[in-house]
């Protein structure tokens, strides 16, 4: 299926962006108008775009239906300031709630059930129950589009960060598998970081990948290896010399049972070569490998 995007109309064309692009982390904007009012309102177009200087982005697009523009693109062009607060499980109903299109004047944080906290650095207050919160200055306003549907680029640049400290691991930084952040998916749908949803992927950072074409052509080739898995390999910088002391009694069986037939034999082992890298286990595996060579 190929879809131009042309053809489409706008609802269609957000209907199918925010599906397949996804998931999206949530900004929970706290802005003021000029005259002191306090708007709160989420924005699922929103991400980190460099850290020296420390710069996020959200978008307030048009609405689709009229082509109005939200109360935080207003207050935001007439208060550059504003406060960004990473949503977690325990407040999901209530940013939901926040999104609703209450008239001009009205506080989100009443209607959602929040506390205000006074901001450090920024006039628009934070919210208290927030586990992390992002004080920032307006930068820039870039407008997409005149349409609705068009985004409006609230460029951001991050003065402070407050964090709960329950969030950080024993060298009080950032620990990953305690910041549970929820997302943005397309129609009603969320998702939610958690323990079992983590996984790590080493990458390269000095050292380069030796890649798939330095790969032997009989792993390159294998029925049993998926590209991820051929691509844990190919992230070694070359391949490694067979290790005596290696010892796998599942390999030596291998080899005893199906040494008379070394095409069956070499799929076992790319089986089990498999099983190790599924467990990240890399070393190992080419050890498994290499023994059918």
């Amino acid at each position: 299926m190929i879809l131009d995007l042309a053809s489409l109309s706008a609802a269609e064309k957000q209907n199918w962006l925010q599906h397949v692009v996804a998931p999206r982390p949530i900004a929970l904007a706290s802005t003021i108008d000029a005259d002191g009012n306090v708007n709160l309102s989420p924005f699922s177009f929103f991400n980190l775009f460099s850290s020296n200087p420390p710069i996020v982005i959200f978008s307030p697009a048009r609405r689709v239906r009229d082509n109005s523009i939200k109360h935080t693109l207003q207050n935001v062009q007439a208060i550059p300031e504003v406060v960004i607060h990473l949503v977690t499980k325990e407040i999901v109903q209530q940013q939901s709630l926040a999104s609703c299109e209450y008239e001009k004047g009205v506080n989100e944080f009443l209607k959602a059930g929040f506390t205000e906290e006074k901001a450090t650095r920024v006039r628009p207050p934070m919210i208290k129950e927030a586990q992390v919160k992002l004080e920032c200055k307006v930068n820039e306003i870039k407008p997409l589009g005149t349409e609705g549907g068009a985004g409006n680029l609230v460029i951001c640049e991050v003065l402070c960060i407050h964090i709960d400290e329950k969030l950080l691991d024993e060298k009080g930084k950032p620990d990953q598998r305690k910041i549970l952040p929820v997302a943005r998916m397309g129609g009603h749908w969320y998702t939610e970081v958690n323990a079992q949803s983590l996984f790590e992927v080493e990458k390269p950072n000095i050292q380069l990948g030796m890649g798939f074409d330095a790969l032997p052509a009989s792993i390159r080739s294998s029925p049993v290896l998926t590209g991820n898995q051929l691509a844990q390999l190919a992230n070694c910088t070359q391949i490694p010399e067979i290790d005596p002391a290696f010892e796998d009694a599942h390999v030596r069986q291998i080899i005893q049972y199906y040494s008379i037939n070394p095409e069956e034999m070499e799929r076992e082992l790319h089986q089990h070569a498999a099983a190790l890298l599924n467990q990240n286990q890399v070393e190992q595996a080419w050890q498994v490998l290499l023994a059918g060579s």
